[in-house]
This record gives C-alpha cells, structure tokens and sequence, in this order.
C-alpha cells in the first residue's frame, strides 16, 4: 500500500475529467473503487473536495489517497481484445460533422456512452482510434449523457484539447438543446434557476434540486444551476418542442430542471417516472445537441449544428409538429449570456 502523495495536473492534461485523470495515472485502480474514493472525498484538488466530473486545469496539485501496489499498473488485456475492427472505423468516422486541425465534431447518436465503466466495453472514447492523425488520437473535451443525442466535439492535439477544455471551464461556449417535453412548460419562455445537489445510493446517484433557502452548507444546498428555455412548439398540452440553454454546466441539469417544474422530458424515466412514458410515444430519451457556439481562430466563433436523429424526428411526427412555429431554434435566436 503507497502513502499519500500529490501530483501536478500536465499542460496536456488540461480538461480531463478528474475520473479519467486518475483512471490514466493509476490504470489498475478497479471502477468501483475509483468511484468511493472519489464520492468520499479521499481525493482533493488545490485542498478542496472534487467532483468526479470535475475538469481540471494546468498546475493544479491532485492530492491522491494511500492506493494498493497494483493500482499503479495496467491491468491485463481482457481476453479477446482487438484492435478496432473496419467497421468500427467506418462507424466512428460516418459521426464526422466537421473537421479541422484542432477539432473534430461528432454527431453522436443516442445510445452510445461517451466513456467506459464497469458494465460498458463499446464507447465513443475507444471508438476515437479510428480518427487518429499520425498515431495521435484525439482527446475528449466534454462530453454528452449515454442517451442524448448531439454535437460532440474531440481535439486533435494535447494543445487544442488544452484550449478547448479551457473554453469549457470558463463558459465560453454556448450551447444550445432541443428536447421534448411532456405537457410542456407553462410560459412559452423563461428562465429555470434551482440549485441542484447529488443524493441516491451508489450506481444509483441522481441530482435533485434543493431549497435555495438551506443555510448547511454548500453540498446540503446545492451547486447553482440556471436553464433558459424556450418553447419552439406545442402539440395541445400533451407536450411541447423546447430549446434549452444551459447557463451551467451540472451533471443531468437539463433534465432534472424539466421534471422540477412539471414538463419532464419525453423518454425520461429517471427524472420523470411514468409520466415521461406516455402510451404510443417513440421509445427514447428525447434530448438532442443542437447547437455549440466555440471559440474559433483569430476571434471568429465557430458554430455547429447536428440534425436530431430518427427517433427524434419521429416524436415530433407522433405529435404532429414539422417546424418550429417560435423563434428559439437556433443560438442567433438567443442573445449572449454575460
């Protein structure tokens, strides 16, 4: 068993996740293992308690708890592992939105997960092999929820992905989402600020959102999380095509807002219980990444725009709706957040 010991967060590592950083450095840590020291607070970053998710930037010191030896070696190759197969590449590559020296963006469909866990072999993050340039795989920056579908972008190099992460964490890139919500809200735009906290058991965890009035403290109250939204349609008052704008950037924050005032998105069971389900709907979660607004070269923005998938397009057929009847489907619809 080692001692404690910190370590220093490299320039190319700038915006991993805290979770993958750690998965990177000790590659033979289990899951599972990872994940209590994590929600225990066994690891700290500059003295302070993180989240899993939480993205990291340069020099930032990693406090890492006392670990078993073999935490610090890669495990074995699983039996049967491959390299990628040819269609594994064709399909990583028919994802390709756009591309250019520093990104690639991704439209990535509903169902896939962006990173692996202890139950997940096929995900986006091993899939990126196949987008390699000169032996340099690309690099996550932020990621997407294993059901919704949307513009996902990866950076070519350890500086682009430094820069794009830093862009992440600084919140200057806009993002724009399309769901459907069940009865829809009440106004046809507004402005959903509750702060949300974690709770549930372990493999069970959810957010919820907290009475900002709790006076115990920052994890009781919860973390500040602000949604804009925009109704773009409504199918009577059986459910409504909104446009959301995270104005944060919580774990689920977009769909437990939409269940906390009452319009769960459609295909939500987890936040909306049978109320997300209702007879006859197309199956799936249906919240889709419509928009991101990046930083690009010489202080021009890059924008770019995924198309919903079939399921998608489906559910808007299933409730009659073929456009958008409300201005809000697109970031030039909506003014920039100070």
């Amino acid at each position: 068993m080692s001692g404690v010991e910190e370590r220093t967060v490299a320039p190319e590592e700038a915006g991993w996740r805290l979770d993958r950083w750690v998965k990177t450095h000790f590659p033979g840590l289990p899951f599972a293992r990872l994940q209590k020291l994590l929600r225990t607070g066994q690891f700290r970053v500059d003295g302070r308690r993180p989240e899993a998710g939480q993205r990291l930037l340069a020099g930032q010191r990693v406090r890492i708890p006392p670990l078993p030896e073999e935490a610090y070696e890669a495990p074995p190759a699983a039996a049967g592992s491959r390299p990628l197969s040819a269609e594994d590449r064709a399909f990583v590559r028919s994802l390709v939105i756009f591309e250019d020296e520093r990104l690639i963006a991704l439209a990535k469909p509903p169902g896939l997960a962006v990173q692996g866990g202890t139950s997940t072999t096929r995900h986006l993050d091993a899939l990126l092999e196949g987008l390699a340039r000169g032996g340099e795989k690309p690099r996550l920056v932020h990621r997407l929820d294993r059901d919704t579908s949307g513009v996902l972008v990866v950076a070519c190099t350890a500086e682009a992905a430094r820069e794009l992460g830093f862009a992440f964490q600084q919140h200057r890139v806009r993002k724009l989402y399309w769901a459907i919500l069940v009865g829809g809200p009440q106004r046809n735009e507004g402005l959903i600020d509750l702060p949300l906290a974690k709770g549930g058991a372990p493999g069970r965890e959810r957010v919820q959102p907290v009475a900002a009035d709790e006076e115990e403290g920052e994890e009781e109250r919860g973390r500040p999380a602000r949604t804009a939204f925009k109704a773009l349609a409504r199918a009577g008052k059986v459910a409504a095509w909104v446009a959301l704008q995270p104005l944060t950037g919580r774990t689920h924050q977009l769909r437990a807002h939409c269940a906390a005032i009452g319009a769960p998105i459609l295909g939500d069971g987890k936040y909306g219980g049978r109320a997300a389900h209702p007879k006859g709907a197309p199956k799936g979660l249906m919240l889709h990444a419509r928009e991101l607004e990046l930083p690009g070269p010489k202080g021009r923005p890059l924008r770019i725009v995924a198309e919903p998938p079939a399921a998608f397009r489906a559910a808007l057929g299933w409730l009659g709706l073929e456009r958008p009847e409300l201005p809000g489907a697109t970031l030039d619809d909506w003014a920039e957040a100070d």
